[in-house]
Formats: C-alpha cells, sequence, structure tokens
C-alpha cells in the first residue's frame, strides 16, 4: 500500500485500516412515507415556469411559494417539498387559478373555511418558522422558480395528505403519492397539457392572507373553485378558459366605504351634498378647426376616403 514503510510490518503482523468517514445526512435526507412515494404510470409533464423578473414580482413570488413548501411539507424529503412547489406553479398556469404565485397561494385564505391551501387560513402563519427549515424550503422554492420542473408530479393541482380522503378524491385523476401527499390532476379537458400555459405575466399580489370576507360574494367564488365544478365547467364547454372563476372573483369585492360621519355644523350646511359636484360645465359644440377629427387627410394606397 502506498502509505506503507518499509521496516514497519513483518510476516504475520497485520494492518488495520479506518473505514473512511462517511458524508452524513442533510436534512430531509433518508426520510421516507409508509406508503409508496413513486408517481404510477406515464404523466403528461409540467414545462419550466421561469418567474426570473428581479424585484417585487420575484421577491413575492419566492416568499409565498416558500411559505407554502414550509408550511405544507417541511419535515418531508426534497421530493415531497419540489411536489408541493411543482403544485402551486401548475396552478399558476392553470386558467382557473390566478396567474401569480402569491394569488395561488392565498387564494380563499379570507374564509375560515375556503383556503385553497389550509396554512393560510388555519392559524399555521402564527408559529415563527425554523431558520434551518425555511432557508431547506426557500432553496426548494428558488430552484422551482428558476424553471426547475419536479417530473414525478406531473400536471397536479391537488393534494392531500395520506391521513384523510376528501369527497373529491374519488373523481380526480390520482397520480401517485410523494413523501406524506397524494397527488391528483383534473380529468378531462380541465388536465389536459394544451390547457396549461406555463408562462409568466407577473403583477404579485402582497405576500399575505387577504383580509376576512365572509360575504355570500365570498362564498360563491370559494364554491366555484370546487375542483370537481372546475372539472365539470371545462367538461361541459362553459367558459373553458376559467373566465367565469376569475369574474366573479372581480365581483366578490368589500362593500362601499359608508359616507363619513360628519358634524353637526356641517350637516347643517348640508352634509354630503357639499362635497357633491355640481355646475359642472356643459358640453360645448366641436370648434370647426377640429371638425374633421379622425378622418383621413389623404386617400391611403388608393383605397376610398372615410374615417379611421
Amino acid at each position: 500500500m502506498p502509505f506503507e514503510q518499509a521496516g514497519a510490518s513483518f510476516p504475520g503482523s497485520a494492518f488495520y485500516y479506518l473505514e473512511a468517514e462517511t458524508r452524513p445526512l442533510q436534512i430531509g435526507e433518508g426520510i421516507h412515507s409508509d406508503a409508496d412515494d413513486r408517481a404510477s404510470g406515464p404523466l403528461p409533464f409540467a414545462r419550466p415556469l421561469f418567474i426570473d423578473r428581479s424585484g417585487v414580482d420575484r421577491t413575492r413570488a419566492l416568499q409565498c411559494l416558500t411559505a407554502a413548501i414550509y408550511y405544507e411539507a417541511a419535515s418531508e424529503p426534497d421530493a415531497g417539498q419540489r411536489a408541493v412547489a411543482q403544485v402551486v406553479l401548475n396552478r399558476v398556469a392553470h386558467p382557473a387559478y390566478p396567474g401569480t404565485v402569491c394569488g395561488v397561494v392565498y387564494q380563499g385564505s379570507e374564509r375560515s373555511t375556503g383556503c385553497q391551501f389550509s396554512f393560510t387560513c388555519d392559524g399555521s402563519l402564527a408559529r415563527r418558522p425554523q431558520p434551518m427549515f425555511w432557508e431547506r424550503a426557500r432553496a426548494v422554492a428558488r430552484a422551482a422558480l428558476a424553471g426547475y420542473v419536479y417530473a414525478p408530479a406531473g400536471l397536479a393541482t391537488h393534494y392531500h395528505t395520506v391521513q384523510v380522503r376528501p369527497y373529491w378524491a374519488p373523481s380526480l385523476h390520482p397520480l401517485g403519492t410523494i413523501g406524506a401527499h397524494r397527488f391528483y390532476a383534473f380529468r378531462g379537458a380541465a388536465g389536459k397539457p394544451a390547457t396549461f400555459r406555463f408562462a409568466y405575466l407577473g403583477g404579485e399580489p402582497v405576500a399575505a392572507p387577504h383580509r376576512r370576507d365572509d360575504s355570500a360574494a365570498s362564498a360563491a367564488v370559494s364554491a366555484a373553485l370546487d375542483p370537481l365544478a372546475v372539472q365539470q365547467a371545462f367538461a361541459t364547454g362553459l367558459p373553458a378558459s376559467g373566465a367565469a372563476v376569475q369574474d366573479m372573483a372581480a365581483e366578490a369585492k368589500a362593500p362601499a366605504a359608508p359616507a363619513p360621519a360628519y358634524s353637526s355644523q356641517v350637516r347643517e350646511r348640508g352634509g354630503e351634498a357639499l362635497y357633491t359636484a355640481r355646475n359642472l360645465p356643459g358640453t360645448q359644440g366641436v370648434r370647426p378647426e377640429y371638425a374633421n377629427s379622425g378622418r383621413w387627410i389623404a386617400t391611403p394606397n388608393g383605397a376610398s376616403a372615410g374615417t379611421r
């Protein structure tokens, strides 16, 4: 052996060699689910979704995706965390859900029983994250936002822990179990690869839960986001682009603010009427020099003259 020296051994003696030190396991390594952690069957893969914008959009997207990974799968192996991140990005690409990471993560957080990700409305956010696990989740989120695709998650848009079985599970397409979660994709038109658009347009909202809203409009939006309702809407050819869901979300706005409470002196002088616009200048005739605005100065390419 190269390290042996002449005279250091003699017939009958024995060298004892220390075993090379093994690399210690990192956080999340060596953790396995009791259930099968492999997705079954050939799956359509998601395409990369690059969120490489600098500034507010990327900062907010990274914050929201990190929170989703941390609160949903902090103790999971890397595979489980990557699968959760892939579900969020798949929803960003699906027309039935918001086109931003924070919009997807905090969708429904204004209701006590209607949030799409339970940690946004069940009080989990009150727990201060552990820095070491948060940084691990952030690393997974950063890779996902840079275009990493976790293929075993396919085009999954839903998941649940292995301890529960939600009512919608039999109606969606099961993809398999990864870590401590079972993953599902939409059946039919809602789950076809052509339905997804992996293009990021920006416009991230604030990375925080929405203000609590238990109004009827909010309940209607929550019902429209039911996975069976979305799947049925695509199957029946209703606004399959998800416009109906988005329109309902737009209508679920906070009620208009009440009129200010004026002092007695202001009320005696007229109250709200004092601040209502009156005697605005009326419309007047168009000045002669602008009478032909919008008409061609000359006939373009020999076409007949007319307004633009």
